[in-house]
C-alpha cells in the first residue's frame, strides 16, 4: 500500500522491489475519493496513462538508470494557481478558469525528474488568505481534526500530503501559504529564497514576492526536491541564480537561534506550551536560544496587507474584479479592491520604509545563525474564522508576513503536539540562499522528534530509517563521495564548500570496504580501501561544479587520489582512495562503520 510513503520509500519501491509504476499509480488514483474538496481537479485514467508512456519513453533515454530520474513514478500534487498542461487553473475561482497550454517551469522540472501529477489542489482563492477557508470548493478541513482549520492558502495540498495521498505537493508562498498549513497539519514546508524557483506559469499573487513552495513529509524529501527545482530562469524577470559557492551549509554542533521576545498568542495556551517545550527540546540538544525585540519583523509584517503592496494583487485582477468581483469570495473581493485609491506616493513611502526594516533584519543574522519562531501565533477552529475571517487571518501571518519582505528564506518543521493531540510547527528563517543550514538543522530536528514518537503528516507512519536515496545532482556538478577530512564539520570541507560543492546525502559504501586511520596525517585522515570483505562505511556524497574540479584535484595530498566507489544501492561515483603506501603504520577502524564513529572514540568523555 503505497499511502502515506515518503519519497524515500517510493524510490525504494521502485530501485529494490522493481516495482511498476502503473502497478502502483492505477490502484493509488482509483482510491481519490471524489467527495475530497482538498483536489479542485483529479487527472482521469487516460491522462495518468499518457503520463507513463511518457515516463516509459524518458527511461529508455536514459537506458534504465534510475539514478537520472530521481523521481520516477512519484506522485504529486499542484496547488490549484499554478499550470499543468491540459488541466484546468481555477485560482479556486471558477469564472476565472483556463485550461493550461503548458505547464510552470517547476512542474516541467518535477516531470523530467520523472514525477507523475495526480491532480489540482483547493486554496484560498487567488492565494489571498492563510485560513483554508476562502474557496467555492470549501473549506479544506485540518487532517487531525475537521473543526479547525488546514491554514492557506495552500490547504488542498498540506492536507492530501498529510493524509498520505500523495508524498508531497507544490504550493506558494507570499505571506506564509506555504508555511502556515504546514505547521497546521504536522508537514514540513519549505519556503525557498525568492527567485530560486522559477515562478513562470504561476497565476500571481504578489509578483514580486511570489515563491513556489514544497509540503512533504520530511525534511530529507523536501531537500531532494529543491535540488531539483532550483534553477534559474531566464524568462522569469524575478527569477534569480543561486550564488557559488552558496553561503554557510552548515551551523555546526551548536546553532545560535534568535526567539522573539515579544510572543502574542491571540489566547492560544496550547499554542505558547508547545511552543515553549520545542525550544526547551533545542537547548537540551545543544542550541543557543535567545530573546530578542522582534517589533522590526512586526512592523515588516504589517506593511503586506496594511501598505500598498495589496496593490501588486490588484494589478492581477483588476479588470476580472471590475468584470466579475460578484463571482469572487467576498473577503478576497473585499481585500484587493482595497487597493483602489492607493497612490504612487504611498507605494515608495512603504517601500523606503520595507528597506529600513530589512536592514535592520539582516542585521540579526550577524549574531545569529537563524530566527526561530512558532509557524503561527494560535491554530483557529472553522468557527472563529467564520465570526472574524479578517481578523483571525491577520494574527495567523504575525510571524510570516515579513519573511519574503526580508528577503529570508524559511523551513517550517513539525515542532511536537499540543496538549490536545493537534500539531504544533516551529519555523527556522534564515537569509536569502541559507536553505541548505536550515535543512541540516531540520532533519536532526525531525530524527528527534521521531525518536520521541512523532510520526508523518497525519499517516500514523513513522520516519523511515536512514537509507540511501537517490539524489538529483545539479546538471553543472559531478557526485563525489567523501569519508574523512571533507565530511561536514570536518577541517577539510572547506575545500568543498570554497569552491560551491552542496551536500547531496548521506549514505553508506557496499559492504566490500575496509577504512584506516592514516598515520601521522595532520589533520587526520582515513583511507578507504576496496577488499572482498569488509562492510559498509558512512560517507557524505557532494556535487562539486565541473568546473572546480581541477583546482580540488590539485589539493589532494600525496598517496591518496580519486577512484571510483560503489554505493550501498549499486551506484558508482568518485571518491578518494589511497595508495598502498597509505597504509603503512595505518590503524584498522573498519569495525566503527565510519569517521565520525571513530572520532568520537577517541574524544574524552
Amino acid at each position: 500500500m503505497t499511502r502515506g510513503w515518503t519519497i524515500q520509500q517510493w524510490q525504494q519501491a521502485y530501485r529494490e522491489h522493481h516495482a511498476q509504476a502503473a502497478d502502483l499509480l492505477r490502484p493509488l488514483l482509483a482510491a481519490v475519493s471524489t467527495t475530497d474538496n482538498a483536489w479542485i481537479t483529479v487527472i482521469d485514467a487516460d491522462q495518468l496513462e499518457q503520463q507513463l508512456g511518457a515516463l516509459q519513453q524518458r527511461l529508455a533515454e536514459v537506458k534504465q538508470d534510475l539514478s537520472q530520474l530521481p523521481l520516477y513514478g512519484i506522485p504529486f500534487a499542484v496547488k490549484d494557481n499554478i499550470d499543468v498542461a491540459g488541466l484546468a487553473t481555477t485560482a479556486a475561482c471558477p469564472a476565472f478558469a483556463y485550461v493550461a497550454e503548458m505547464d510552470a517551469e517547476v512542474v516541467a522540472r518535477l516531470k523530467a525528474a520523472g514525477a507523475v501529477v495526480l491532480g489540482k489542489t483547493n486554496l484560498d482563492q487567488f492565494a489571498t488568505g492563510l485560513v483554508g477557508t476562502r474557496s467555492p470548493y470549501g473549506a479544506v478541513a485540518n487532517s487531525f481534526d475537521a473543526d479547525y482549520i488546514s491554514g492557506g492558502s495552500s490547504s488542498g495540498s498540506a492536507s492530501v500530503v498529510a493524509r498520505g495521498c500523495v508524498p508531497f505537493a507544490l504550493g506558494t508562498d507570499t505571506a506564509g501559504s506555504g508555511r502556515v498549513p504546514a505547521g497546521f497539519n504536522n508537514l514540513v514546508g519549505w519556503k525557498p529564497t525568492r527567485g530560486a524557483f522559477s515562478t513562470r506559469g504561476v497565476v500571481p499573487a504578489c509578483r514580486s514576492l511570489d515563491c513556489v513552495s514544497i509540503f512533504a513529509l520530511t525534511v530529507a524529501d523536501t531537500r531532494l526536491l529543491a535540488q531539483i527545482m532550483t534553477a534559474f530562469d531566464a524568462q522569469d524577470a524575478y527569477s534569480r541564480a543561486a550564488p557559488r559557492p552558496l553561503p554557510r551549509t552548515t551551523w555546526g554542533p551548536r546553532p545560535r537561534l534568535a526567539v522573539p521576545a515579544n510572543r502574542p498568542w491571540f489566547g492560544d495556551d496550547a499554542q505558547c506550551e508547545a511552543f515553549e517545550r520545542a525550544c526547551q527540546q533545542l537547548k537540551d540538544a545543544g542550541a543557543e536560544l535567545t530573546e530578542i525585540d522582534f517589533e522590526p519583523m512586526f512592523a515588516l509584517a504589517r506593511l503586506l496587507y496594511e501598505g500598498p503592496w495589496i496593490a501588486e494583487r490588484h494589478v492581477v485582477l483588476e479588470t476580472f474584479l471590475a468584470e466579475h468581483g460578484n463571482q469572487m469570495d467576498p473577503t478576497v473581493a473585499s481585500i484587493v479592491s482595497g487597493a483602489v485609491g492607493l497612490a504612487a506616493t504611498d507605494a515608495y513611502r512603504a517601500e523606503y520604509q520595507r528597506m529600513a526594516l530589512q536592514r535592520q533584519i539582516l542585521a540579526t543574522f550577524n549574531t545569529f545563525d537563524a530566527l526561530l519562531v512558532p509557524t503561527a501565533p494560535l491554530l483557529p477552529t472553522q468557527a472563529q474564522v467564520a465570526a472574524q475571517p479578517v481578523e483571525v487571518n491577520s494574527w495567523l501571518g504575525t510571524y510570516t508576513n515579513f519573511v519574503n519582505l526580508a528577503d529570508c528564506a524559511a523551513l517550517a518543521l513539525p515542532g511536537g503536539l499540543r496538549r490536545d493531540g493537534l500539531p504544533a510547527g516551529i519555523t527556522l528563517i534564515a537569509p536569502a540562499w541559507h536553505e541548505v543550514a536550515m535543512a541540516e538543522f531540520g532533519e536532526q530536528w525531525q530524527q528527534s522528534l521521531a525518536r520521541a514518537g512523532l510520526t508523518l503528516g497525519a499517516t500514523g507512519q513513522s520516519l523511515p530509517a536512514a537509507a540511501a536515496a537517490i539524489s538529483a545532482c545539479p546538471t553543472d556538478s559531478m557526485p563525489i563521495a567523501v569519508v574523512g577530512a571533507h565530511l561536514s564539520g570536518m577541517p577539510l570541507n572547506h575545500e568543498l564548500t570554497s569552491r560551491g560543492a552542496v551536500l547531496l546525502e548521506r549514505t553508506r559504501s557496499a559492504d566490500h570496504y575496509r577504512l584506516f586511520a592514516i598515520a601521522n596525517s595532520t589533520p587526520p585522515k582515513p583511507a578507504l580501501v576496496a577488499s572482498d570483505s569488509g562492510a559498509a562505511i558512512e560517507l557524505e556524497l557532494w556535487a562539486l561544479p565541473k568546473g572546480a574540479w581541477a583546482d580540488f584535484l590539485a589539493g589532494i595530498p600525496t598517496r591518496l587520489g580519486l577512484g571510483t566507489v560503489q554505493l550501498a544501492d549499486g551506484r558508482q561515483v568518485k571518491g578518494f582512495i589511497c595508495e598502498p603506501a597509505a597504509l603503512d603504520g595505518a590503524l584498522e577502524i573498519t569495525s566503527f562503520g565510519g569517521w565520525r564513529s571513530y572520532l568520537q572514540s577517541r574524544s574524552p568523555r
